[in-house]
């Protein structure tokens, strides 16, 4: 499904996502500073639910010099999103027992700080925890949270009986037209959220009008975090918001006969995260006083449907970004001319990073799990047939199988100290 948006980032917002503060000029392996850096992922990889994964502190002991300060550039790639930043940047210092930034900390949502063109209009935003802080620290000047349309129009929530109004509430005036709807994450009560989001769309964000013409194509939809599945404490996954967003989808498409478009989707697998996440590394190697290019990164997780493949989408994307800038005028092969790509980031070329590949290292913590001795290759112990990833983005198992398969976040990073002769 193409989606309708176009990405429009401005230099300047950019340039304030970068870690902020004085350099911290740290030596590194042989006095030489760091080509490459790590994209962790935090749920089912550093930890599960409150309880800290036990080799996540031995990783970081290994990533930080006798000072506490990292030798090597990292940010924390996570698909949570109902929460703040600077929250889940304290939880991680806590957990791995050193200072994480807001700055190193990339939620699912975070890159919607770069769609300018919806900052000034007016939002429903859908989630649990603070929805309107989040946006409003993303830049969007006016939401609508999912409570405040329900009070409004206390009618169109009926399916549990014992919040439906005793009288009938007088008319509702003056509350502003929608102009779209922003899903941070799974909420609390679906039902409420599905029944609300349905009717914004099907009334041009006007729910309290009779159903007339069904709009279409309908207002645009941000959508944040695709997992369908996650890690928490529990033996088993739990569902996330991808389920949330299938469960939409189904429901508009039975009620209109239409498929639900969105104007973007965020959070991994998406490129566009990806390409925001490479360029807050190369802030922060420059930050950090490293002159040397970050060439190479090493995406960390536990999820193959949404760690592994999007780690191997943007290194697909990589590859032909070169390859276009080596063959001029060259068009992109169909797989990686996807809707969640280059043509829907419009990145300026000052912004432009270096880096040249994304090896994606899988770990069995978390939402993967093996039974036997760890294999080299994902497809020998996977055999996926079931694709658990969005429906916007198309199953290739080559996506889905990780270049390194390893027990923990430890071997991970030992594994990427070794490939790069690092100590």
């Amino acid at each position: 499904m193409a989606l309708r948006g176009c990405l429009r980032a401005g230099l300047g917002l950019l340039r304030a996502a970068g870690p902020r503060g004085p350099p911290a000029r740290g030596r590194c392996a042989g006095d030489r500073p760091p080509a490459f850096g790590f994209l962790f992922d935090v749920d089912g990889v550093l930890v599960r639910g409150s309880q800290v994964v036990p080799a996540a502190r031995r990783a970081f002991q290994r990533l930080a010099d006798s000072s506490g300060r990292l030798r090597v550039p990292v940010v924390f790639l996570t698909n949570a999103g109902n929460c703040l930043r600077s929250a889940r940047a304290q939880e991680l210092s806590h957990a791995l027992g050193l200072q994480v930034s807001p700055e190193q900390v990339i939620l699912s949502h975070s890159p919607l700080r770069l769609f300018s063109q919806f900052h000034h209009k007016c939002m429903l935003v859908a989630g649990q925890g603070p929805v309107e802080e989040n946006a409003q620290d993303l830049g969007f000047k006016h939401v609508v949270t999912i409570e405040a349309l329900r009070k409004a129009y206390p009618l169109l929530d009926m399916v549990d009986q014992s919040r439906r109004p005793k009288e009938l509430p007088p008319p509702t005036t003056g509350f502003p037209t929608i102009e779209g709807v922003i899903l941070f994450g799974e909420p609390v009560r679906w039902e409420t959220s599905l029944q609300l989001i349905t009717d914004v769309l099907l009334s041009n964000g006007n729910p309290d009008s009779e159903l007339q013409d069904i709009p279409y194509p309908h207002l645009p939809v941000l959508a944040c975090n695709m997992d369908l599945l996650w890690m928490a404490e529990a033996k088993m996954p739990r569902i996330g918001h991808g389920t949330f967003l299938l469960c939409l989808e189904n429901i508009y498409k039975k009620v209109t006969g239409r498929e639900l478009k969105y104007e973007a989707l965020i959070g991994k697998p998406s490129t566009v995260t990806y390409r925001y996440a490479a360029y807050l590394i190369q802030e922060q190697a420059e930050k950090q006083g490293w002159k040397a290019p970050i060439r190479r990164l090493y995406a960390v997780g536990d999820n193959p449907m949404s760690d592994v493949y999007g780690a191997n989408l943007y290194n697909s994307y990589l590859k032909s970004a070169h390859q276009n800038r080596v063959q001029a005028g060259v068009k992109r092969s169909p797989q990686t001319a996807s809707p969640h790509t280059e043509d829907h980031l419009k990145l300026r070329k000052e912004c432009n990073n270096s880096v040249e590949s994304c090896e994606s290292i899988l770990v069995c913590t978390g939402v993967y799990r093996h039974n036997a001795d760890v294999p080299s290759k994902t497809k020998e112990c996977m055999m996926e047939s079931v694709f658990h990833g969005h429906r916007d983005f198309c199953f290739d198992p080559s996506l889905v199988e990780a270049s390194h398969i390893v027990q923990d976040v430890n071997d991970a990073v030992q594994l990427a100290f070794k490939k790069e002769n690092w100590s």
